[in-house]
């Protein structure tokens, strides 16, 4: 783990939304420690500040693709970037996904919105492996159409299933519409037999996972990340506190055992 930004070059920008971008970085010199799939890195926009944002890939090479929505003035700033230009980056924070624990059993993936991009490098690795696993199942929910991320590359996910509902459809919206949720009736996995990971926004987070135990998958491996108001990701500023977890330090990826009773209490 790296604790300064080392210098990295947009190699590529894809527009994912009005609002998100995917930036492909490349080291400048040394390569940073390898990341895994569900730790982030400390993005540093110079002359702006820097931001926790998970990896949506991670490259042989040493590269890595961040997947940035436009919220603030560092996220704005690392949004404007174009090929060519630098950004820092230090890294890697926080846990895994743990993928290796669902050996030999089914594996159930339900996203919201830009919380697909965390989920990603698990995905891909899960259908690299397709030995290793029973099932692999995607469920990606967003807001409208246009809210959807990596939509092209989702339809070509060799998946036991694979669906995608919005809230909000338009005209020419064919898929389903309601809340993500609503798909499990469609997957395919045995629910004492599977492992579930789960991300994105708190509420959507909270109704999966509770839909998830009530259908029979164990709470402890229901895995969330709750990438909540980290900053200094070193476990400093306390920002990152959910009642007595540092989520820069024990998460972000947590299992709902352990988040449950936490984000029961309003005032966490």
């Amino acid at each position: 783990m790296i604790a300064v930004p080392v210098p990295h070059r947009v190699v590529a920008r894809q527009p994912e939304t009005a609002d998100t971008v995917t930036l492909c970085l490349e080291p400048v010199g040394a390569a940073l420690p390898e990341f895994a799939p569900g730790q982030f890195a400390m993005v540093h926009s110079f002359g702006r500040g820097e931001i926790p944002v998970s990896v949506s890939s991670v490259q042989a090479t040493g590269g890595l693709a961040h997947t940035i929505r436009s919220v603030g003035a560092v996220s704005d700033g690392l949004c404007a970037m174009r090929v060519g230009d630098v950004v820092g980056l230090r890294g890697p924070y926080g846990n895994t996904w743990e993928l290796v624990r669902a050996y030999g059993c089914d594996v159930l993936v339900v996203a919201g919105g830009i919380g697909l991009a965390p989920l990603r490098p698990l995905i891909l690795s899960a259908l690299a492996e397709p030995e290793a696993y029973r099932r692999v199942n995607v469920l990606v929910g967003a807001r409208t159409p246009g809210d959807l991320i990596a939509r092209q590359e989702i339809e070509s996910w060799p998946t036991a299933f694979t669906g995608v509902t919005v809230d909000q459809p338009d005209a020419d919206w064919r898929g389903d519409v309601g809340v993500v949720t609503q798909l499990l009736g469609r997957a395919q996995f045995e629910p004492d037999d599977t492992w579930a990971f789960v991300c994105g926004p708190e509420p959507m987070i909270r109704a999966a996972a509770r839909e998830l135990a009530q259908r029979g998958v164990r709470r402890d491996r229901v895995r969330v990340s709750l990438e909540r108001n980290m900053r200094c990701a070193t476990g400093h500023c306390g920002h990152c506190q959910l009642g007595p977890l540092l989520l820069c330090q024990v998460g972000p990826v947590v299992n709902w055992a352990q988040a449950e009773p936490l984000l029961s209490v309003r005032e966490l």
